[in-house]
């Protein structure tokens, strides 16, 4: 059956294996919105003490810092799964079986590519700032009240592994379509037109009202 985020499943081992990503990604998602709420406290705590106590919330943003990781990129997998980053719709919704495969196939692959040579640099700036011989396990800390920094450097590998690992199953899933000639394979965002993209919101929002 397709969801909301236009991605079939059925019982093959791909499928399963989607669903058990996206199980990660969910929770992913799910801290970086944590963490987009957090900070708004945090904002609503540091301006009424400034207002109301001439005393802000130390640190700020140094927190702030902290948490950008977790807001910019916790989410991208999930993104990608639903096929929500930025692409060439126009170009892509024209082409049809094998030769929308095809083009998915190569643009996953470029993209996987660039993913694993920002794991392995964001990795290494995560090395140079952790080290178990110093105080807190930390070479670097924030300016204001002295944080480690490299809890937020890890996040980044950790977010661009995972995304990593969903781009290859979406090559899986595209080449098997490109195989096979599937019309509506799984584990791949299908492209939607705007009716059926309404559609499927709609059909999204009365579920989470019923």
């Amino acid at each position: 059956m397709a969801s909301s985020s236009s991605v079939l499943e059925d019982g093959s081992l791909l499928s399963r294996l989607d669903v058990a990503l996206n199980r990660v990604e969910r929770v992913l998602a799910l801290v970086s919105g944590t963490a987009v709420f957090l900070l708004m406290l945090l904002a609503v705590v540091s301006v009424s003490g400034r207002n109301f106590f001439n005393q802000p919330l130390p640190g700020y943003v140094d927190w702030i810092e902290q948490a950008m990781p977790l807001i910019a990129f916790m989410g991208i997998a999930y993104t990608q799964r639903a096929g929500g980053h930025i692409r060439m719709d126009m170009v892509v919704g024209i082409l049809r079986g094998r030769l929308l495969w095809a083009a998915e196939f190569i643009t996953t692959f470029a993209i996987l590519v660039l993913m694993v040579l920002l794991v392995w640099g964001s990795w290494a700036h995560f090395q140079r700032s952790f080290d178990f011989a110093a105080p807190l396990w930390s070479r670097d800390s924030s300016m204001d009240i002295s944080l480690p920094i490299w809890p937020a450097k890890l996040l980044v590998p950790v977010a661009f592994s995972v995304l990593s690992l969903r781009l290859m199953l979406q090559l899986w899933g595209y080449g098997r379509a490109f195989i096979l000639g599937l019309v509506e394979p799984v584990a791949v965002p299908l492209v939607q037109s705007a009716a059926e993209q309404a559609a499927a919101e709609a059909e999204a929002v009365s579920g989470a009202q019923g």
